[in-house]
């Protein structure tokens, strides 16, 4: 086995070693969104928030001083409705034990963040956590920053420390990893269906492929929710 935690089966995610922390997708965040459309953010970090409640991956919703910068968007909070975000005056969620804690309780070292700004408040949890012996995974895609200049950097900034950078839709298949896995392959691909962009589309062509009736025998092909899985 690889010492090396980037490398080898090992290096990829797993859901039961997961844990998820998403970090201030709040109204404030968002008016000084430049990195990003911020409806991308939006669409990816519910995808990603979906992708780890159906893998039964903890997740944490935390916010800083939601009384001034917002409630966390809806439609994230509507995926876990139950769940009250952890309120923060810390702007280092990773100083905040309130959040730490509940991280460290959990067992699992495949940290995966994704937060509004990039430079500010998932940069220094990443960095932090890293320190600590984490496994950090920085999704990308569902984070964003003031400019794109900023993002970059701070992506630049955590992958010199030693962060992984991935995105949402890598997350959600190296969780699935195996098709044959069909207790939750009908469920990745309805979230790819309703997030996956040209990836959504390019999945139900498939479907209306598959379903269209062959010349020879006139018989149209049945398509299980088991096997759409397969075609992305």
């Amino acid at each position: 086995m690889s010492k090396n935690q980037k490398i080898g089966l090992e290096g990829l995610l797993r859901p039961e070693d997961s844990i998820l922390v998403l970090i201030d997708h709040q109204p404030f965040q968002f008016t000084n969104l430049n990195s990003h459309e911020p409806t991308m953010i939006i669409n990816n970090v519910i995808g990603l928030a979906k992708s780890a409640k159906l893998f039964n991956v903890p997740t944490i919703l935390t916010t800083v001083i939601e009384e001034r910068g917002g409630y966390i968007i809806k439609g994230l909070q509507d995926v876990f409705p139950d769940q009250k975000p952890i309120n923060r005056t810390f702007i280092n969620t990773w100083e905040d034990p309130n959040v730490t804690e509940i991280v460290k309780k959990s067992g699992r070292k495949q940290l995966i963040l994704a937060a509004l700004w990039t430079e500010v408040c998932l940069a220094m949890p990443a960095i932090q956590a890293l320190g600590e012996g984490y496994d950090v995974f920085i999704v990308t895609d569902a984070s964003g920053s003031v400019t794109a200049e900023a993002h970059d950097m701070a992506v630049r900034r955590m992958v010199q420390a030693g962060a992984v950078p991935i995105n949402w839709m890598a997350v959600l298949f190296e969780w699935q990893r195996d098709w044959a896995r069909t207790e939750t392959s009908a469920d990745v691909s309805d979230i790819v269906l309703e997030h996956g962009g040209a990836s959504a589309v390019a999945l139900a062509w498939e479907l209306q492929l598959l379903a269209t009736t062959p010349p020879a025998d006139g018989k149209p092909v049945q398509v299980s929710n088991s096997s759409i899985g397969q075609l992305v």
